[in-house]
């Protein structure tokens, strides 16, 4: 039995870089001779034998060969291998696409025994922004039918989404799946965005897919922002073509569809109760000074409610510009601050109706008083 490191762990190696976690092949041999050669593994998931060790992976190869084990891989700047010695083991396009930045595919076939490799394509697009994507690999990724890809399990489709949400460039993502013919099924939501108009050409220059990928990079650092700038104007995709290029009421629509495409990549009920307020509240909250104290109350309490403050302000200047997140913060204390009088409570809702306006009453008066001091500020700078 020969055990290589390959993957990922070779190519961040090649690089120059730290790998993260660390995959190996066995080549000849079975899992007796495995487990005898590195102790301590256990058997995870079902069909092909896989084992852990640690922040390690093995894997018992189907090949005779490294050589022919590289070549059933996905991209060619993953067809690394090293062995015990150091010595690396290459498929003959991988060092040099890795030097020349370029993203290809082994081979077409290898698309089709595994489509969940159109997902995962993408997501190295995202991850690697500074590559190039090969014609090849479009035409594989389109190769696979929107059937095959379908019977991909929710779970591998939804961490790829999720890696690629973390990744550098997250707005890559959807523009190689577009150009690979491949938004449907999984993200089917945007199989017709590269040809709609994000909105009326004095506010935007570029169609809802694009649009939706440039949020998404300006969000790039922080993956659950950029979900949110993924799902928040979902609704802009259901718009009917005589009312384009306006978009009126897609706030009102986006929120089922965002949890609709969280429930279906099986992503954690956080990603849902995200994906929802980033789509009903993304345009309110644009104008947040301008809201009435009543739906400021609303909106503060339902992102603290769910814990994604900063996410949520994040995604609206990116979409929108400004910065709001902390004055947005600063009301939040105001009003967790309110407490309703004993004299008020177990009064149903109507006890309900009397806490938000104290909370309301709060703020206006908040507001009054940073309204004073500013004016009071640049009365003594004149």
């Amino acid at each position: 039995m020969k055990i290589y490191l390959v993957g990922g762990a070779v190519r961040d190696q090649v690089r120059g870089q730290t790998p993260v976690d660390f995959d190996f092949v066995a080549i000849g041999g079975d899992e007796r001779e495995l487990r005898r050669r590195v102790p301590g593994l256990t058997r995870v998931g079902q069909g092909i034998p896989v084992f852990v060790r640690g922040k390690s992976q093995y894997t018992i190869s189907d090949f005779s060969s490294i050589e022919d084990d590289l070549c059933s891989r996905d991209l060619t700047i993953n067809a690394l291998a090293r062995d015990d010695s150091g010595q690396i083991v290459a498929h003959p396009k991988a060092l040099a696409d890795l030097r020349d930045k370029i993203l290809r595919p082994v081979a077409p076939a290898n698309f089709l025994a595994d489509p969940l490799r159109v997902i995962r394509a993408a997501r190295f697009a995202a991850a690697f922004p500074d590559f190039t994507v090969h014609e090849q690999l479009l035409a594989a990724m389109s190769g696979v039918s929107a059937d095959a890809l379908g019977r991909v399990a929710a779970e591998r489709v939804g961490q790829e989404v999720l890696k690629a949400c973390a990744a550098p460039a997250p707005g890559n993502f959807l523009r190689v799946l577009q150009a690979g013919g491949r938004l449907a099924p999984w993200l089917a939501e945007f199989t017709d965005a590269h040809s709609i108009p994000a909105g009326p050409p004095e506010f935007h220059d570029a169609s809802v897919l694009e649009h939706t990928a440039r949020v998404m990079d300006r969000c790039a650092g922080d993956a659950l922002g950029a979900w949110m700038a993924l799902c928040h104007d979902l609704g802009k995709t259901v718009t009917p073509a005589e009312l384009l290029p306006r978009h009126h009421g897609h706030e009102a629509v986006g929120p089922d569809m965002a949890q609709g495409l969280a429930l279906r990549l099986r992503l954690p009920s956080r990603h849902g109760a995200a994906g929802r307020l980033a789509a009903r509240w993304h345009m309110a909250a644009g104008r947040y000074a301008d809201l009435k104290p009543s739906t400021r109350v609303r909106l503060l309490l339902e992102l603290d409610k769910a814990g994604i403050m900063k996410n949520f302000f994040r995604l609206v200047a990116a979409d929108r510009g400004g910065e709001q997140l902390e004055l947005a913060r600063r009301e939040l204390a105001v009003i967790k601050s309110v407490r309703l009088p004993e004299k008020h409570r177990d009064l149903g809702p109507r006890s309900a109706d009397i806490l938000l306006m104290l909370r309301c009453e709060a703020l206006n008066e908040y507001s009054r008083a940073q309204g004073a001091s500013e004016d009071g500020s640049a009365g003594m700078r004149g």
